[in-house]
């Protein structure tokens, strides 16, 4: 009675191990895989210097000043600011100046806003020329591997023929030069 007693206990504890054991080697990995994140392909700043748009101030921050003391209203200054296609490149410092010197809010808010809006816009153009081209890069790199594996892997570079799981030739090639066991009618699994 007791070695039954004992015996059982053996068997649950050696299941027990053999379960352990398995989950634990199902949780090791090798630091290769999902946990490691791809590296960021981040912009340099002589990059980013050039993709920034310039400012192009064709009617100057003089002239906004003079416009404003003349008593034009800030959304005739914002016309005329639109009808030259100037922008900016303000700091706070002249930002405050500009507000000293007579500039009202409303034409300073959009001169602020619609630089905002010129760099969104170049970098959103630099992210998507950027994607088209990993894009590109892949599609070349896929190529490349079906190209690769149709005329490298015995089971797929012969042309599909018959009615066996095997392409014409690949099976009977694979232990010589005769003819195999049968023509594939489809390409085995994994070619394509």
């Amino acid at each position: 009675m007791m070695g039954i007693n004992m015996m059982g206990i053996n068997k649950c504890s050696y299941f027990a191990v053999i379960i352990l054991m398995s989950v634990v080697a199902g949780c090791a990995t090798d630091g290769k895989q999902a946990g490691v994140p791809p590296p960021i392909d981040r912009i340099s700043a002589e990059a980013l210097e050039k993709i920034m748009p310039q400012p192009h101030p064709v009617l100057s921050l003089d002239e906004i000043v003079v416009l404003s003391k003349q008593g034009l209203g800030h959304d005739q200054i914002i016309q005329k600011i639109k009808e030259t296609d100037s922008s900016y490149a303000l700091t706070p410092s002249q930002s405050v100046d500009l507000s000293q010197r007579g500039v009202d809010k409303k034409v300073l808010d959009y001169i602020h806003s619609s630089r905002e809006l010129a760099l969104r816009n170049k970098l959103a153009e630099e992210i998507n020329k950027r994607e088209q081209d990993k894009r590109a890069e892949l599609a070349k790199l896929k190529q490349q591997m079906i190209s690769h594996q149709r005329f490298e892997d015995p089971f797929c570079r012969y042309q599909r023929f018959g009615f066996s799981p095997y392409g014409f030739g690949a099976y009977g090639s694979r232990f010589g030069p005769r003819f195999g066991m049968g023509a594939g009618y489809f390409s085995p699994w994994g070619c394509w």
